[in-house]
């Protein structure tokens, strides 16, 4: 007799369920106590994000890094030009999220949104590798799940968690309004970009940007950071992953 198959929501790793460690390494208040953020989050990725992405995951307090797991970290302050919080790779080699806590309020912006959006960009593309065409074909864009509706938050167990777009977001043979493009349900269309959001794009040989309002551009470029959440470290990744005639517009597209 066979053994009936076990089903895993598709993950990092082959679908395993990683587990993050989060902790606090910043001196700055968050503004929200660590253990009820952590249990929000944990209740944003088990009925929001992972019924729609299938990206599960346990959120584990913790002093420090943990052997084997995710990481997000809270610090005090950037520890890269112009960013409020990003995701890269732990030196072990697997994902990490970091939210800069004091960069973050001085920006005007609440750490648990930061610390949610990282947390569901880092899920949907944990290796920071993921890009599609958009709807002219002409444009490749960076799969980021959050960036399109940033400027958007709802509450989870109290406390404020950043929208984040659906898989059909990325589907351009939904027709407008036929099914759900993200969690608010404030998206019409795929690759729309809400007025508070933007999207990173390939285009001609370079990395840019397209924003959802000429508010949000002027804005973003007077923002100390934005060059932030995991767009530092995606750069390089798609960097690696175009092909070699195609590399060296990365860094054009970030101003290095």
């Amino acid at each position: 007799m066979s053994k009936k198959p076990v089903f895993r929501a598709g993950s990092f790793n082959q679908g395993e369920k990683p587990t993050i460690a989060c902790f606090n390494q910043a001196q700055t208040p968050l503004g929200v106590d660590l253990d009820d953020l952590i249990a929000a989050m944990q209740v944003y990725v088990d009925n929001f994000v992972a019924p729609v992405w299938g990206t599960p995951a346990s959120l584990q307090r913790s002093q420090d890094f943990v052997k084997g797991a995710w990481a997000l970290v809270f610090l005090d302050d950037a520890d890269q030009a112009n960013a409020l919080a990003y995701h890269d790779l732990t030196d072990e080699g697997l994902p990490q999220s970091k939210v800069f806590v004091r960069t973050t309020l001085a920006n005007n912006d609440l750490v648990s949104v930061s610390a949610s959006h990282e947390l569901v960009e880092m899920l949907v593309d944990p290796s920071i590798n993921m890009m599609t065409t958009g709807p002219d074909r002409q444009l490749v864009y960076a799969y980021e799940s959050a960036d399109p509706v940033e400027a958007l938050h709802f509450d989870v167990k109290g406390i404020p968690m950043s929208d984040f777009v659906y898989p059909a977001y990325f589907e351009t043979f939904h027709a407008p309004g036929s099914v759900n493009f993200d969690q608010m349900k404030v998206v019409t269309k795929p690759f729309e970009i809400l007025a508070g959001g933007y999207q990173v794009i390939f285009q001609n040989g370079e990395w840019s940007q397209i924003f959802g309002s000429p508010k949000k551009e002027q804005a973003f470029s007077k923002e100390d950071r934005r060059q932030h959440r995991s767009q530092l470290r995606t750069l390089d990744a798609l960097e690696r992953s175009l092909p070699a005639k195609s590399r060296g517009s990365v860094a054009k597209r970030a101003g290095k």
